[in-house]
C-alpha cells in the first residue's frame, strides 16, 4: 500500500505514538509498537482495510510497560512475530505465537540481541552488541527455559528507600494538551534571539615582552532557544599593562549553524594565567569560519572547515606563541579535509581503534608574499589483547610551498606537551602536531618535516571506594608515547633528526557529584641533532 494511504491514520489522541510497523505477508494485517502519554508500551495489531478508511481501531498483543517492543516482523507464514525488548532488562528476543497468542523469549542474552530476522523454520539472524560494535549472529529460533534479570542500581535504591520515588515528576498525561495552544510556522533564530546570562571574568594577557598580566572584566551569551545561534561578547581590562593599546581586550564570537564569526582586540585568556601554552595576542583580528559534513554516518564521518583571517598590530604570529611576526598585518586562509572512523569497547575511556586521516591547506598572505603550506596527518588505532588497552600509530608530514626556508612565514614550529596546569582542551596534547615533548614550545622548527609517533595506552584502573561522594576518583590511565621528528628534509646542511620518548598518567576526578574533571602528569626526555638531552614535566588540571 502506498506510505500516504499509511499517513492518513492521524486520528490517535495527543501524546500516543505508533511505530516499528511491519505488513503482514498476505497484506492484510499490520502490527506495531504503540507508546501512550504515560509511558507505557505495548504491541498491536490493525486491519490495513479498515486503516485504509481511517479506522485505527486495534487489537492489543502483548503489554511490554515501560520497556519498548522493537523491530517486530511477521514470519514469512505469517504465523509468528519476532522482534527485540528490554522487557527483560537487556535487550532479548522474543516470538509472539498467534494461534498461542503467547509471547515467548528466544534469547538470554548478556548485551544484547537487536533485530531480528527469520531466515529458517529453526534459526535467527540477529544483531549482538558487541565492544565492535553490532556483529551479526544466528540463534536456535527455540523458546529459552530461563532469561536472567538485569539487576539496576537505580531500582534497588528505590526499593530499599522508597521515599525516592516521591521525587518523581508528575507523568506527562496529566497535562492538558489542549491548553497549551501549539503554534506552527517557519522557526526563526533571530526572532528568539535572547541574553542568557551575564558574569564577570578574569583573563590572562601575555604581551611581547613574555610579561602575562591578570584583566578583569565581563561575560555576556545570548543565544536562540534552539541553540542554532549564538552571540559571546567579551570584555577586560588589565590596567597594570604599560602599554595603554594593550589594556582593553575585546572579544566577539557569533555561531549561526555551521558559520563562526569572532573579532578581537588584544585578544586575552582565562587559561593564558595558568601553564606555557599562550593564546593572548596583541593587536586586532576578524576571521570567518564555515564547517560541514559531506558525510556523518557514525562512527564514520567526513567533514570539511574553510576559514578567512585578517590581522593587525601584530607582534607575534597568530599560530605561534613565541615567534615574532615580520608584519603586523596578515591575512590567513586555510582549508581543511578531516576523516575519522573510531571505536571504543564497553568501558573504554579512550577510543581504541580506527582509523584518521587530515588534510590541511594553508596561506599567509605577509607584506604582499603568499606563503602556502601543506601537511597530511594519519592514524590507525588497534587493539591488544588485555581489555581496553590499545595502540596507535600516528604519522604526519607537511612542506612550505613557497618563501625562504629561513623565512619563519614558511616554516612549521613544535615543541612541549602543549598542556596548561589548568586547562580545558583534549587532555593528550601531546598528539598534535606542533607537540614535541621533552622540549620548550615552538623551539623547533623547519621548512617541511615529517613525524612519527607510537602510543601505547593501558587498561584503566578503575577505584570503587577513594573519596567522598563530593570528591572521589573514578579511574586512572598510563600512556606511554614515542615520538620521532625530522625537520628540514631537503636540506642536508639544516635537516635534524630528533626523537622524544615520555609518559603522561590521567586521573578522574568526579567533584560535586557529577562533575567529571582530570588530572594529568606527564614527562618526557628528547635529544636528538644539535638537541643535548632535554627533560620535561607537565601537569594539567582539566576543567570538566
Amino acid at each position: 500500500y502506498p506510505y500516504a494511504e499509511w499517513a492518513q491514520v492521524q486520528t490517535l489522541p495527543y501524546g500516543r505514538d505508533i511505530f516499528d510497523l511491519d505488513l503482514s505477508p498476505d497484506g492484510t494485517t499490520l502490527i506495531g509498537s504503540q507508546g501512550e502519554i504515560d509511558g507505557s508500551l505495548r504491541l498491536v495489531r490493525m486491519d490495513t482495510e479498515r486503516l485504509r478508511a481511517g479506522d485505527t481501531t486495534h487489537a492489543v498483543l502483548f503489554e511490554f510497560g515501560e520497556w519498548s517492543p522493537s523491530n517486530f516482523v511477521y514470519s514469512a507464514d505469517g504465523k509468528f512475530l519476532y522482534g527485540s525488548s528490554y522487557y527483560s532488562g537487556v535487550s532479548n528476543i522474543f516470538r509472539y505465537d498467534f494461534a498461542q497468542q503467547k509471547m515467548e523469549p528466544l534469547s538470554n542474552a548478556e548485551t544484547g540481541y537487536f533485530k531480528p530476522v527469520p531466515v529458517s523454520a529453526d534459526s535467527l539472524l540477529v544483531f549482538e552488541y558487541s565492544g565492535r560494535g553490532f556483529l551479526p549472529a544466528m540463534i536456535p529460533n527455540q523458546v529459552v527455559s530461563q532469561v536472567s534479570a538485569i539487576r539496576f542500581l537505580g531500582n534497588e535504591i528505590a526499593e530499599k528507600r522508597p521515599e525516592v520515588q516521591g521525587w518523581q515528576l508528575a507523568p506527562s498525561s496529566r497535562i492538558d494538551m489542549d491548553s497549551l495552544h501549539p503554534v506552527t510556522g517557519t522557526y526563526s533564530s533571530f526572532r528568539n534571539f535572547k541574553l542568557d546570562n551575564a558574569y564577570p571574568i578574569v583573563e590572562g594577557y601575555e604581551d611581547a615582552a613574555g610579561r602575562t598580566t591578570v584583566a578583569g572584566g565581563l561575560r555576556f551569551n545570548w543565544s536562540d532557544r534552539v541553540g542554532a545561534t549564538s552571540l559571546d561578547l567579551t570584555g577586560s581590562w588589565s590596567p597594570t599593562q604599560d602599554s595603554t593599546y594593550e589594556r582593553p581586550h575585546l572579544r566577539a564570537v557569533f555561531r549561526h549553524w555551521g558559520w563562526k564569526v569572532s573579532a578581537a582586540l588584544n585578544r586575552a585568556d582565562f587559561y593564558d594565567l595558568f601553564g606555557p601554552t599562550k593564546v593572548s595576542r596583541r593587536g586586532y583580528s576578524l576571521a570567518v569560519q564555515h564547517t560541514g559534513n559531506l558525510f556523518l554516518d557514525a562512527p564514520r564521518s567526513l567533514t570539511y572547515t574553510l576559514t578567512a583571517a585578517g590581522y593587525g598590530g601584530l607582534q607575534t604570529a597568530p599560530e605561534f606563541q613565541g615567534v615574532a611576526a615580520t608584519s603586523d598585518k596578515l591575512l590567513a586562509f586555510s582549508g581543511n579535509l578531516a576523516y575519522a572512523s573510531l571505536r571504543r569497547s564497553l568501558g573504554a575511556i579512550h577510543d581504541e581503534l580506527g582509523t584518521t586521516w587530515d588534510l590541511t591547506l594553508r596561506g599567509n598572505q605577509v607584506s604582499g608574499s603568499f606563503y602556502p603550506r601543506v601537511n597530511f596527518e594519519a592514524a590507525k588505532g588497534v587493539l591488544l589483547p588485555v581489555d581496553h588497552s590499545s595502540l596507535w600509530i600516528r604519522a604526519s608530514a607537511g612542506t612550505a610551498l613557497a618563501g625562504a626556508h629561513t623565512d619563519p612565514n614558511a616554516r612549521y614550529f613544535f615543541g612541549g606537551f602543549g598542556n596548561n596546569w589548568v586547562d580545558h582542551r583534549d587532555i593528550p596534547q601531546y598528539r598534535e602536531v606542533e607537540a614535541f615533548p621533552g622540549v620548550d614550545i615552538n623551539q623547533l622548527s623547519g621548512a617541511n618535516y615529517g613525524r612519527v609517533q607510537m602510543e601505547l595506552n593501558s587498561p584503566p584502573l578503575r577505584f570503587r571506594r577513594v573519596g567522598i561522594p563530593s570528591f572521589y576518583l573514578r579511574w586512572a590511565s598510563l600512556s606511554l608515547v614515542g615520538t620521532g621528528l625530522v625537520t628540514d628534509v631537503d636540506d642536508a646542511a639544516a635537516r635534524r633528526k630528533l626523537a622524544s620518548v615520555g609518559a603522561q598518567a590521567d586521573i578522574r576526578v568526579v567533584t560535586l557529584s557529577n562533575l567529571d574533571s582530570t588530572l594529568s602528569f606527564g614527562f618526557a626526555v628528547a635529544q636528538g641533532d644539535g638537541l643535548p638531552r632535554h627533560s620535561e614535566w607537565m601537569f594539567s588540571f582539566k576543567i570538566m
